[in-house]
């Protein structure tokens, strides 16, 4: 499988867009991180060729929106995964997460009809690997506290403050 990365810069730190040859999003991990993305893209597409190219027009320009302020934008990004049934399951369920509100991993379990799933909801969550445009960053503990994020908390607490800032009128800035 050939695929395109190409570089954004952005508030949280430089992002790697992985896209296939049809103009669908395949990934997007942050800062470079080389490792962790081969990594990702070999449990995903086994075989894969990765060259320097330019992310499709609509994701580029979805993703600067929603950095902007507009979260709507990501909503048409198209995006292809490779993962398990579930796994895919799950991701479609996150784009479903309206921007600036978070849900439990057991809300997300009840909401794919998986009510004792939360644990494997969280499993999924953790292999999403196209961040951003697939929320993960929306889905939070029980106990309303953000947990895990491949990006760090940091970026995890900018991302649902950034998105509910911008729901709500407000802005923030990263700390």
């Amino acid at each position: 499988m050939q695929l395109w990365l190409d570089l954004l810069p952005s508030p949280v730190g430089e992002l790697s867009l992985i896209s296939d040859e049809q103009g669908a999003l395949r990934a997007l991990e942050f800062d470079s991180n080389d490792e962790r993305l081969h990594r990702m893209l070999g449990r995903h597409y086994r075989e894969y060729r990765l060259a320097k190219g330019r992310a499709p027009a609509p994701a580029r320009e979805a993703l600067e929106a929603y950095f902007s302020g507009d979260p709507s934008h990501l909503d048409a990004v198209p995006v292809a995964t490779g993962g398990t049934e579930f796994q895919r399951l799950v991701w479609q369920a996150l784009r479903r997460i309206p921007a600036g509100t978070t849900i439990s991993y057991g809300e997300l379990a009840a909401r794919i009809g998986r009510p004792g799933a939360s644990r494997a909801v969280g499993l999924a969550n953790g292999a999403n690997p196209v961040s951003i445009v697939v929320p993960c960053h929306r889905v939070i503990g029980a106990n309303g506290t953000l947990t895990g994020y491949g990006g760090g908390l940091a970026r995890k607490r900018w991302l649902v403050e950034h998105e509910r800032g911008h729901v709500q009128g407000e802005l923030f800035t990263l700390a």
